[in-house]
């Protein structure tokens, strides 16, 4: 089968024509219930230590996480900046935090800035290449695709070319060459004109052309009409008041008008648009929801290739701005045309200058029309639908009702009636059920009563559960939608997955790892278990306070502040290597050490005891006697370098009460 696009691209090179035939879930805070015991919040701890100054990655890290998860981005982005300007490696989950972050404060030029990094770390991740509209498009175009849906072949098509519909009240509007009469040169089939065919039960009425004076003896196509039904705009051959008229090279272009309903039902009162040219092309207009702006496509001066898709506002009485092309994001060196833009504000349309099946394929920009609105944002990412829609032909003219769930598209594939058919299918209904547990991150123990909460791509919530005594939760999602589920529980961090849904249905699989973040704190305990400080270290040989060992001891110096009846027995211990008798020594002076920078802290001497134990108490089988060698790994000997905080005594106990 061959189009009018065709022709004319072998004909007049440039030159774009009528369709293809012209081509609050926040961490709960410490209950008065728990006053007569003692918690440490790690996450205060953490504040506490960077308002003093020190600064670590690992610090930065988890103060960050836990504004970010409880949507604090004004925090989150302070500590997260922080983080970033260390300079060290890191995952890069990190920066693609850090850009929600920043643009949950709206600053979304330095937002992009580290999606962009975030990319580049991560270029296989979907994230990242929605943003930068860099995707591997024979892959994203499978996984786009839906296999399970055959598209119908309506019955109103013929021979000839039938294409571009719309709804308009109970009828489809589509142009159509089946009304005889004179030929168009190109394809030795009649002009198109205009028609209407009411939607019955059993499929469709009779067919009739549109009333007025909208057809003439040539081309008219790609109908839409304003939502309070007084407008209808549609494209025509630069044909006006019996007055045929070519440019300078002899051609004749597609210009855009607009019609008025009469009160006897005609559409009537024919009026230019005020951009038409003689010297381009402006066709295939696209109204959004409110009426108040209208797309199309046009070679006008500005147009990056042959045909690019501009927008521009509609007045109260239908007259239109001034056009505005939408940019690189959506236009190329090829050919855009035939957009249409849906009820969520998404723009559909087709092109030759993306990837794709092959011929021209249609593409989506999720809530383009929004983005225009806002004028703040320029940057549109773009998707192949995929599958039925498109195929190896042409694939264009894609309208789609929200409420119906009704999908009309046209195309010259194989397999049609005539030059340009349209298709229909109805989009099955698609829910993904997602399960998941929520666990706890050290011990892989479930964790019941954990509160699972669901928001939306954007951030709103729409829905939290309390998960079942095993640990599980249950929700039901639509297909094609972006999803963040967290996990909370009072005395843990957060954590929280995002992810969008399959277009296909299908069960998601989900694990939601919370790390204690607030822990009771009893006699007996050791505070680096708490803290999670698994040794100070020195430099070799010495017992000075090094400045990353300090950080790590401010964190033992804010839990003593907090709770002034807690006093610690400070236990410093070596591996087997070297004398036993001088490990001894060495680790009593580090003992000491770390006594003393906690009392010229501020902390009372009454309320430290230091103990050096050398090599004495290992724990594990990493000794060296009698030879003073040992076949242990360098991360087997560290384990028994480490320090210990053990508290003696708080509020009143003593470890002595326990034993």
């Amino acid at each position: 089968m061959r189009t009018i696009s065709r022709y004319i691209c072998m004909a007049l090179v440039g030159m774009f024509a009528l369709s293809t035939y012209a081509q609050n879930g926040k961490i709960k805070s410490v209950e008065d219930d728990y006053r007569d015991f003692a918690y440490v919040k790690t996450s205060e701890v953490l504040l506490e230590v960077a308002n003093k100054g020190y600064r670590s990655a690992d610090l930065f890290q988890k103060l960050a996480n836990s504004y970010y998860f409880n949507n604090d981005m004004e925090n989150a982005a302070k500590w997260y900046g922080e983080l970033m300007a260390m300079n060290e490696v890191i995952d890069p989950e990190y920066y693609f935090r850090y850009a929600l972050a920043l643009k949950g404060t709206e600053n979304y030029e330095d937002s992009d800035k580290w999606m962009k990094k975030f990319n580049e770390l991560k270029p296989d991740d979907l994230r990242g290449k929605a943003f930068l509209s860099k995707v591997d498009y024979k892959s994203n175009i499978e996984e786009l695709s839906r296999n399970d849906i055959e598209p119908q072949n309506l019955d109103i098509n013929t021979e000839f070319s039938d294409f571009g519909t719309t709804e308009y009240e109970n009828s489809i509007v589509f142009a159509s060459a089946r009304g005889g009469g004179r030929k168009y040169r190109w394809n030795e089939e009649p002009y198109l004109d205009l028609y209407s065919v009411e939607k019955t039960d059993n499929g469709f009425g009779e067919i009739t052309e549109i009333d007025g004076k909208v057809n003439t003896k040539y081309h008219e196509s790609s109908a839409v009409f304003s939502p309070n039904g007084k407008y209808m705009f549609f494209t025509r051959n630069n044909f006006f008041r019996l007055k045929y008229k070519e440019d300078e090279t002899g051609v004749n272009r597609l210009q855009l008008y607009r019609a008025t309903l009469s009160e006897d039902g005609t559409w009537d009162e024919i009026h230019k648009i005020h951009f038409n040219s003689e010297d381009y092309s402006v066709a295939h207009p696209a109204l959004n929801l409110t009426g108040s702006r209208l797309y199309f496509a046009s070679d006008m001066p500005g147009t990056y290739g042959q045909s690019d898709i501009f927008v521009v506002d509609v007045n109260d009485d239908g007259t239109l701005g001034e056009p505005e092309n939408l940019g690189s994001s959506i236009n190329t060196e090829g050919q855009e045309s035939f957009p249409f833009v849906d009820t969520n504000g998404n723009l559909f349309f087709s092109s030759t200058g993306f990837p794709g099946l092959g011929g021209l394929d249609v593409f989506k920009s999720e809530e383009l029309d929004q983005k225009v609105a806002s004028g703040s944002n320029r940057s549109f990412p773009i998707e192949n639908v995929g599958k039925p829609v498109n195929s190896s032909a042409d694939d264009f003219g894609y309208y789609e009702n929200l409420v119906t769930k009704r999908v009309y598209f046209s195309s010259n594939r194989e397999g049609g009636k005539g030059s340009d058919d349209i298709y229909t299918f109805e989009v099955p209904e698609c829910k993904q059920i997602v399960e998941g547990t929520v666990q706890d991150k050290n011990t892989d123990e479930l964790i019941p009563g954990a509160t699972v909460v669901l928001f939306d791509g954007k951030g709103n919530e729409l829905e939290r559960k309390t998960v079942t005594a095993d640990g599980t939760f249950e929700f039901e999602l639509e297909c094609e939608k972006e999803y963040l589920i967290r996990g909370e529980k009072a005395t843990y961090a957060s954590d929280e997955k995002r992810f969008t849904t399959p277009k296909r249905k299908q069960e998601l699989q989900l694990q939601l790892l919370l790390e204690k973040d607030e822990q009771e704190v009893e006699p007996c305990d050791d505070l680096a278990k708490v803290l999670d400080i698994p040794i100070i270290y020195f430099d070799f040989d010495k017992s000075n306070i090094r400045y990353d060992a300090e950080i790590e001891l401010q964190k033992v110096l804010a839990v003593l502040n907090k709770y002034p009846t807690m006093n610690i027995d400070i236990r410093s211990h070596t591996d087997c290597r070297g004398l036993a008798d001088y490990n001894e020594r060495l680790s009593e002076r580090r003992a000491q050490s770390t006594r003393q920078y906690l009392m010229d802290n501020g902390i009372a001497a009454d309320r430290l005891t230091a103990k050096g134990y050398g090599e004495s108490q290992l724990v594990n089988d990493c000794g060296c006697e009698p030879t003073n060698e040992s076949s242990c790994s360098e991360e087997e000997h560290q384990l028994n370098r480490r320090s210990e905080f053990i508290i003696t005594s708080i509020n009143g106990k003593s470890c002595d009460d326990k034993q």
